[in-house]
């Protein structure tokens, strides 16, 4: 089993004038593949407040995991992705681009997607897309690679290739 965070980005939801929706999702998908949910927030669209969240879910609560929703796009708001490389020390560029993949598979604007992920310590994040209904489609699709990147990461498992059959 693995900690998770969940941080959701949106100024509107922070106040309280939206539902979050896609939290509920991310908690719900992750939580019946077997990961604790550790930490859930709602912040609004400020990087310093942002990152202080990023780092204090890795550097003091130790969490194997950080999924972000929203703030990925082009408004001026949108700045996850600068939060989250101001955190991570190594980046995980292949995760972003296969969410980018699968999206783009649904729906062409899928190519304005700003979103990254990386690593910090020994947590990975991963910024998903705002959208109830993309956080459901991508986490259906990235959970069986995720697991196994995780237990890399935590020194649980070495081998990313499949053993051959005698």
């Amino acid at each position: 089993m693995f900690t998770l965070g969940i941080i959701i980005a949106s100024d509107k939801g922070y106040k309280g004038e939206r539902i979050d929706k896609s939290g509920k999702i991310i908690k719900e998908i992750m939580e019946n593949n077997y990961y604790i949910t550790k930490k859930y927030t709602i912040l609004p669209d400020e990087q310093e407040i942002l990152e202080k969240e990023m780092i204090h879910m890795c550097d003091n609560l130790g969490l194997d995991l950080i999924l972000t929703s929203g703030g990925t796009g082009f408004s001026k708001r949108d700045i996850t992705p600068e939060a989250t490389l101001n955190v991570v020390e190594r980046l995980a560029p292949g995760i972003s681009e296969a969410i980018r993949y699968k999206s783009l598979q649904i729906t062409p604007r899928a190519m304005l997607s700003r979103a990254v992920s990386g690593i910090r310590k020994n947590t990975l994040i991963i910024n998903l897309p705002g959208s109830p209904k993309a956080v459901s489609e991508i986490l259906d699709f990235i959970i069986p690679s995720l697991s196994h990147g995780l237990e890399i990461l935590k020194g649980t498992s070495s081998e990313c290739a499949k053993e051959k059959e005698n």
